[in-house]
């Protein structure tokens, strides 16, 4: 594995985001000075907050997945995640509603899941839904240690037993077709392979190893922190300043200070000097390409994800037949990606995510007031709208968007609105999110593992990248993996101090989640 060269005693982290917080720890745990600069007034980066008339609002990620990722990220330091964050496992994981009035309640829990699926399509369907459970398991254990959770320096690297045992499982056929050998009901077919969503690729057009994140979503187990998401980021940030890091709140980073083939200093826009041996870069591609004065040459330009509207509404009522998280599936399905992806037009018949967090944390709204958030994938702005429509568009589409739940079952949506955040591409973009998506770079081949943009910086000797623009990708479990490889870059994978905490199985139904098990690690190799 290639590392910075020369000395690395202190480091400074661009951006307290996820990964940003996850490289600090697991730097600190490494023994090294970490000073944290961040333009914000706060930890959090897309996984922010923002309070609206008594409303407390994430304003980012609202599916928590693999906390054991962030658990270890906590060990560097020999701290623990849950003396910081309260983890309550979701039942269901999701509710999934579809057009023909039909739903059924998405379990992590395969004994539970197995039934639901027998009452809802039957027992053939049900014997097919345990032989995809079997096969997402060994997907992701084909995947994770060889292709995500580690540092890529070639494409040679792939050439391994585990691409042979990826080959085998199917991994390079087709997500829909793959899922499809197993399941054959199109509504089950949705619930696990909607995901390739995240990736940003049509699911008749992904690879089948991308089914990965639903192992992620429908086995590992789904939580909620109380407090918000938000509380994820506040609470390594906390560890992060015990253990020793310094941070720079509200502090936007505008130069490099470069001699003899490395950044000397971080330059701020007060005018401070911050002296370093080395940089970690988690802000977005372009701006971290802006400080570095080029980007890297590709032999094709880089595809983004598609974008999203989120409407966060604060209400005076809400609606029994939400869970906490609510797949509301439109009727149309490969017309609606290829919308997304290709034609650039908006959801004509939209599949909707509704997160209400007041389920299970009351305190996130005024006294008997509710929050909801409705978020709808929409093109981004290479091939969609421009940003600049956006600013009529975004009324108009928060309009239709209302319409819209109300015609599927949420009555008087409009009238019980009380406060509303509305975020469009428009947004996105004014944040620095390139073709105005907050999902970054999307997940083709061509853009994966070793050919993704790498986190190590081509002639610079002490610059690491880290974030979802880098690797491994796209989500809460991959950034906080980017933040890890990126401190392995920093400290040649020295570890002093990290312990690796193994993912406890998913919770069953009506049960606490297991106290995570740590053990010793010798780090990534």
């Amino acid at each position: 594995m290639r590392t910075v060269t020369g000395p690395t005693d202190h480091v400074v982290v661009v951006g307290a985001g996820l990964s940003g917080l996850a490289c600090a720890l697991h730097l600190l745990g490494a023994g090294r000075r970490v000073t944290v600069v961040e333009r914000d007034d706060g930890p959090g980066g897309r996984a922010g907050r923002v309070s609206l008339g008594g409303y407390e609002i994430d304003t980012g990620p609202t599916v928590l997945t693999m906390p054991h990722l962030a658990d270890e990220a906590f060990a560097a330091v020999g701290d623990r995640l849950d003396r910081h964050v309260e983890l309550m496992p979701l039942h269901p994981a999701y509710r999934a509603r579809f057009a023909d009035g039909t739903g059924l309640d998405v379990h992590t829990d395969g004994e539970a899941m197995e039934a639901e699926v027998r009452r809802f399509a039957g027992p053939t369907e049900a014997a097919g839904y345990r032989d995809l459970r079997r096969w997402l398991e060994r997907l992701y254990r084909a995947q994770m240690g060889r292709f995500i959770d580690t540092n890529f320096d070639s494409p040679f690297q792939l050439l391994h037993p585990d691409l042979a045992r990826l080959a085998a499982l199917g991994g390079f056929g087709r997500l829909d077709r793959r899922i499809g050998r197993f399941i054959t009901d199109p509504r089950l077919r949705r619930v696990f392979s909607f995901q390739a969503l995240y990736a940003g690729v049509a699911p008749a057009r992904a690879l089948a190893a991308y089914a990965v994140i639903a192992y992620m979503d429908t086995v590992a187990g789904v939580w909620f922190p109380k407090g918000g998401m938000h509380a994820l980021p506040r609470g390594m940030a906390d560890a992060a300043a015990a253990a020793g890091a310094g941070f720079r709140w509200s502090s936007e980073v505008t130069s490099l200070e470069r001699s003899a083939g490395r950044v000397r200093a971080v330059g701020l826009s007060s005018g401070e000097r911050i002296p370093c041996d080395a940089v970690v870069l988690t802000c977005e591609l372009p701006a971290a390409h802006r400080l570095l004065g080029r980007a890297p040459r590709r032999p094709v330009r880089l595809r983004h994800s598609p974008s999203a509207v989120v409407l966060h509404a604060g209400t005076d009522r809400t609606w029994p037949g939400l869970a906490h998280h609510t797949l509301s599936f439109g009727g149309a399905w490969e017309a609606t990606f290829e919308e997304l992806t290709r034609s650039g037009r908006l959801m004509s018949d939209p599949s909707l995510l509704i997160t209400r967090p007041t389920s299970h944390d009351p305190g996130l709204a005024p006294p008997g007031r509710h929050l909801h958030y409705v978020l709808a994938p929409c093109p981004n702005t290479d091939v969609g709208p421009s940003a600049a429509e956006w600013r009529d568009l975004g009324p108009r589409y928060r309009d239709g968007l209302v319409a819209e739940l109300e015609r599927r079952g949420l009555d008087g949506f409009a009238a019980g609105v009380r406060e509303e955040l509305l975020v469009t591409p428009l947004d996105w973009a004014a944040q620095g999110h390139s073709a105005g998506s907050p999902f970054s770079v999307s997940h083709t081949f061509a853009q994966t593992g070793p050919f993704r943009p790498r986190n190590l910086v081509r002639g610079v000797d002490n610059v690491v990248l880290a974030g979802c623009g880098t690797t491994p990708g796209v989500g809460v479990p991959t950034v906080l993996i980017s933040g890890k490889l990126a401190a392995a870059r920093v400290t040649g994978g020295a570890r002093a101090a990290v312990r690796t905490v193994h993912a406890p199985p998913a919770p069953r139904a009506g049960r606490a989640a297991p106290t995570p098990t740590v053990e010793g690690s010798h780090g990534p190799s």
